[in-house]
């Protein structure tokens, strides 16, 4: 029988003991970590691959953005320089460059003439300058600016290189042509009438793609070398017997090294062997220098040493071929219009520089040269003697100096000299903006034919203000001066 007082034993349930029994922290822990993993997860999945990516996907984001980056299927490689200072400094980085282009056989990119005082370099022998990568970003900016103000004027457009181009194995193309074609923007849209009325995104993309050319993110694989060897490091040669690397004859004193706590060492490097054939550089359908400039320096060169190339006649031709580059037709004919028919006569051409950086404090000292030299020739000239006067101190300035007693000197001496507004000096302007000389320059970018962008960019692109076309057309006119040649001391030169 059943006992109905006993109580009723409860069923047994699976997993109830295991149920009551304490969990371990190291459960919350795990529970924690899992979450954070997972909130991790998706907000990586939410953030731009860009900002996590590595050289080599950044390299195809590049190479997708600007397409000509690694594909060549011509095997055209280009190479581009930041010229600096003045006309002078400018034309003088201009032979380099088309030097440069010939050992390493690569297309030139033709720069434009820039403002006097747009970029700097700084001071080669106190190795005080602007490094390969600053001045390549101040030059495209400063190049940026010309386009979109219409002062836009290439180095081609002024000076004659067709004779080089076509008798040497150097090729060429205008920065326009290669800007438009190579990031992918339609670079006339930029060359607008009216000044800062352009696409806010074209300027932004012109920038974006200078700063991905100035190799501000460093080289890109296949796509971009930048050259950041300068005048502190390096001195580039080519083809001769010295060892490369050897140590330059000029270098830092232990005086400079102490005050300016630099240790920089000059070595002599042979560019072909560095950057040609076999290099990392060579691979690279860009490569990018800083500024070309050199000069003599205490037996040596600030920066390039190739004088010769006794082993390559087809470089040695080169450099023969580039010491004289003339200029366009249209200021040659400017110049010898103006000797033939407001001169008349055999003349002497005086180029002072009197406020110019540190000319203008040397006044009387260059007044008293010119004085004395033309004291000297007037013994063997009948007078009056004729004098064209290259300046650039406004005649308002010349009463009290010597520029003011020539001038009132009518019975020894005639003064000529030319103004911006002067006629034959506008329609000059007028002639070379028609010609174009520099989009004559154009190529093919990957098998993508840029007839179309030159045509676009004839069209709307020719300089609206045309830069120091009285300089182009004095120096012309100097060249006339039919009675030989003198050098005065600072700088000042006399054509006689």
């Amino acid at each position: 029988m059943f006992n109905l007082n006993k109580p009723i034993p409860t069923p047994k349930l699976w997993g109830k003991k295991k149920s009551q029994q304490r969990r371990s922290p190291f459960f919350f822990l795990s529970l924690f970590l899992l979450s954070l993993i997972f909130l991790f997860f998706l907000t990586f999945t939410s953030i731009p691959k860009s900002l996590f990516s590595s050289s080599s996907s950044k390299t195809t984001a590049l190479s997708l953005q600007f397409p000509h980056c690694e594909i060549r299927i011509s095997g055209e490689k280009f190479l581009w320089y930041a010229p600096h200072s003045g006309f002078s400094n400018q034309l003088s980085e201009f032979k380099n460059a088309v030097l440069m282009a010939g050992i390493l056989n690569r297309t030139l990119i033709i720069a434009p003439i820039l403002s006097h005082h747009a970029i700097a370099l700084g001071s080669c022998p106190k190795f005080r300058v602007q490094s390969p990568k600053e001045i390549r970003v101040s030059v495209w900016d400063h190049v940026i600016e010309l386009i979109t103000s219409g002062r836009y004027v290439s180095m081609a457009d002024i000076i004659d290189i067709s004779s080089v181009l076509s008798s040497s194995h150097v090729r060429a193309i205008d920065f326009r042509v290669f800007v438009s074609s190579w990031c992918g923007l339609d670079l006339d849209l930029a060359c607008a009438k009216e000044p800062n009325t352009q696409p806010t995104y074209l300027v932004d993309s012109l920038k974006q793609c200078g700063l991905l050319l100035s190799g501000v993110d460093g080289n890109i694989d296949r796509c971009l070398f930048s050259v950041d060897d300068d005048c502190r490091t390096t001195v580039w040669t080519y083809g001769n017997d010295e060892a490369d690397g050897a140590l330059d004859s000029f270098q830092p004193n232990e005086q400079l090294k102490k005050k300016k706590k630099i240790s920089y060492v000059r070595r002599r490097r042979d560019v072909y062997k560095t950057l040609g054939p076999g290099s990392k550089a060579d691979s690279a359908t860009v490569l990018a220098f800083g500024t070309l400039f050199t000069a003599p320096y205490k037996g040596s060169e600030l920066y390039i040493d190739i004088q010769k190339a006794p082993r390559d006649s087809n470089i040695q031709s080169l450099i023969k071929k580039i010491k004289f580059l003339p200029f366009v037709p249209e200021i040659i004919s400017a110049g010898k219009q103006f000797a033939v028919q407001t001169v008349k006569a055999p003349f002497l051409c005086a180029q002072l520089r009197l406020l110019d950086g540190q000319f203008k404090n040397h006044w009387e000292a260059t007044f008293s040269d010119l004085k004395q030299k033309l004291d000297s020739v007037s013994q063997t000239v009948s007078r009056p003697i004729h004098v064209f006067v290259m300046t650039d101190l406004p005649r308002g300035n010349w009463t009290g100096n010597y520029l003011g007693d020539l001038a009132k000197d009518s019975t020894n001496f005639k003064l000529y000299f030319m103004n911006e507004e002067d006629s034959l000096v506008m329609e000059t302007a007028k002639k070379l903006a028609l010609a174009g000389h520099g989009l004559r320059f154009g190529s093919s970018l990957g098998g993508i034919e840029s007839t179309d962008t030159v045509a676009k960019l004839q069209k709307h692109c020719a300089p609206h203000i045309l830069r120091d076309k009285l300089l182009f057309i004095e120096e012309t006119i100097c060249s006339c001066g039919s009675l030989g040649f003198l050098e005065l001391l600072y700088l000042l030169q006399i054509y006689i």
